[in-house]
């Protein structure tokens, strides 16, 4: 008999909480769905579900034209599929009374289309309370098992070779715009084997740079300019299907998130170097305040008060980082108001940013994971500004 996948005992670990919240879970295409399966799909509007109660195994309900790749990529065993020509509401109907769904509490995708909510709702009937289905799902997504680590930790290393080959560009960076460096980033990062990017690529060169969520445009890139540069990719876990012969696979993929402000030649403004120092010491003290038992706020506080010891906090902006895992921003968020302890197993970014509207940004960023001791950085790329 063949080891469980770490999507099945996931799911196993999903059943658990289940029965403590007395509830069935409903899944459509989504982060939730890949994590319990190993199953990846863009939502659309067919109706493909995943049932999942407290015992027993899943039941996948796919469109006829996905069955094949759902049995081949997942390690559910009833798939049932329907044709184009059939109502898929009547199957539906026909799951939820095989698995008694229509009871008490039925938790479905935090991101649901609402008419699969709706269908769902007309076929577990009045009595059913729904809720979400993060309410079970968070609490494990938070914690990253052996295969979301080794991806991460991959991912990692990617950005990693491309801020050293963007750093070794130096002077003939000077005269690109922001979209085609963004562009080159793109391609480095496939060339080094990264699968895509999770987010838009960042490039803010100069004034751009202060605004934290600009992402590129087409300002050429000067001598002198200070550039901020966060971009990450994506990474297949290693993950062997239960129907394989036992061949590893990629599996889902999971992102890099890291940031960089470099001048790649000419002398930066004035102000910039103290700037520069003031955020990555705030950087290195965050990460020295990730430790298991930590609360969260405590990491965000610890760069914070570096940052306002200098003069600067009314210009940090944004949170210190949020959490990194099959969705580039989901929990813990490394924030004021956040006393959640940090526990080993948990990943996410510590960011920190100071932002001169009119003249520039600074930001570094890199990930960690919690330990059993402390934190390991996910990211070891060259921390300073200046290139060769």
């Amino acid at each position: 008999m063949s080891s469980p996948t770490p999507a099945e005992r996931r799911t196993r670990a999903c059943q658990e909480r289940l029965r403590s919240a007395d509830a069935d879970l409903v899944l459509f295409p989504s982060h939730n769905l890949t994590y319990l399966s190993g199953f990846a799909e863009t939502p659309g509007e067919r109706h493909l579900l995943l049932f999942v109660t407290w015992e027993g195994d899943p039941i996948f309900l796919v469109p006829e034209l996905y069955g094949d790749q759902v049995r081949e990529a997942s390690w559910v065993p009833d798939v049932r599929t329907w044709a184009d020509e059939e109502d898929p509401r009547e199957l539906l109907a026909e799951v939820v009374a095989d698995r008694g769904l229509g009871g008490d509490r039925l938790l479905v995708d935090d991101t649901m289309h609402a008419r699969f909510t709706q269908d769902l709702r007309a076929a577990a009937g009045p009595g059913c309370e729904f809720g979400l289905a993060s309410e079970v799902l968070a609490p494990l997504r938070v914690h990253k098992d052996a295969a979301e680590l080794d991806a991460l930790r991959r991912a990692g290393r990617v950005a990693d070779a491309v801020v050293e080959d963007l750093r070794a560009l130096g002077p003939d960076v000077v005269g690109t715009t922001e979209r085609e460096l963004a562009a080159d980033v793109e391609r480095r990062l496939s060339e080094a084997g990264g699968e895509g990017v999770p987010f838009e690529v960042i490039v803010g060169a100069g004034e751009n740079g202060a605004k934290p969520h600009h992402a590129h445009g087409d300002r050429e890139i000067e001598a002198g300019d200070p550039v901020v540069l966060d971009f990450g990719t994506r990474v297949g876990s290693r993950v062997t299907p239960a129907r394989s012969s036992g061949q590893t696979q990629s599996g889902p993929r999971y992102p890099s998130d890291q940031t960089r402000t470099l001048v790649f030649a000419g002398d930066p403004p004035e102000e910039f170097e103290t700037v520069h120092d003031v955020v990555r010491e705030a950087q290195q003290a965050a990460v020295d305040a990730v430790a298991p038992g930590v609360p969260a706020e405590d990491v965000d506080a610890a760069a914070r008060e570096v940052i306002e010891a200098a003069g600067y906090g009314d210009r940090f902006i944004h949170r210190t980082g949020h959490g990194v895992g099959l969705d580039v921003h989901e929990e813990p968020y490394i924030v004021a108001g956040n006393d959640r302890p940090l526990e080993p197993g948990m990943v996410f970014s510590v960011e920190p940013g100071v932002y001169l509207p009119g003249a520039f940004g600074v930001r570094i960023e890199d990930l960690v994971v919690v330990t059993d001791e402390g934190c390991e950085r996910l990211n070891h790329a060259d921390r300073g500004w200046r290139c060769p």
